[in-house]
């Protein structure tokens, strides 16, 4: 992936106003927007991409979202169905309303350039410099001085939904080739909070209903 690098865009008009309708009283990430401005810019991630190649997804907005995905708790897959369907988030990154934004797995691997690269720190000296320029940091006060807290923190997060989506398909496998033996192994609770499904044929009669 090459960085064609790209200018800041302005919030688009309509995403503005179904945003501002919306939420008549803004949203954090608004807040963010409307004070803070964009936070990042194309340029300060240079140093991490190569000159030739396919286009990369703008890193500007991938570092924005990597704050608001840090800030909301968020895995890089809900964080891409966010970017994808939030107005409020359409509106921090300045996207169109029709913008599909992009596959999960690209914050994954723009983190991987952060930590390859070294450049974790980008993150949080840009943060702290605007949060100065507004006056929302003064000399003297307490300040956490790494970023690195940030992508561990959603690291964790992707790896633990890994695990559990490792779970949900082994314990889809043995409900298919060993439903009788699940039943006795497993409540129906974990039907419920795995999506499982246990083939009604292989079911005693009277029980499909307790597991459709």
């Amino acid at each position: 992936m090459s960085l064609a690098s790209r200018a800041v865009s302005p919030i688009p008009e309509e995403t503005r106003r179904v945003a501002q309708a919306a939420f008549p009283r803004p949203s954090r990430f608004m807040q963010m927007r409307d004070q803070l401005g964009t936070l990042y810019d194309d340029a300060a991630f240079g140093v991490l991409y190569p000159q030739r190649g396919q286009p990369a997804e703008t890193p500007w907005r991938l570092a924005v979202v990597t704050v608001m995905q840090f800030a909301d708790g968020l895995t890089d897959r809900q964080a891409a169905d966010a970017v994808r369907s939030r107005i409020d988030w359409k509106y921090a990154l300045g996207l169109e309303l029709t913008d599909t934004g992009f596959h999960y797995s690209v914050l994954s691997k723009f983190r991987t350039r952060l930590v390859t690269g070294e450049a974790e720190q980008i993150l949080l000296d840009a943060l702290l410099t605007r949060f100065q320029a507004c006056g929302l940091l003064k000399a003297g006060g307490r300040a956490r001085t790494d970023s690195t807290h940030v992508v561990a923190a959603i690291r964790a997060l992707n790896r633990l939904e890994c695990v559990g989506e490792t779970l949900r398909a082994a314990l889809n496998d043995l409900a298919i080739v060993a439903p009788e033996w699940l039943r006795h192994q497993v409540t129906a609770e974990w039907f419920e909070r795995y999506g499982l499904r246990i083939e009604e044929s292989r079911l005693p009669k009277g029980e499909a209903q307790r597991y459709a």
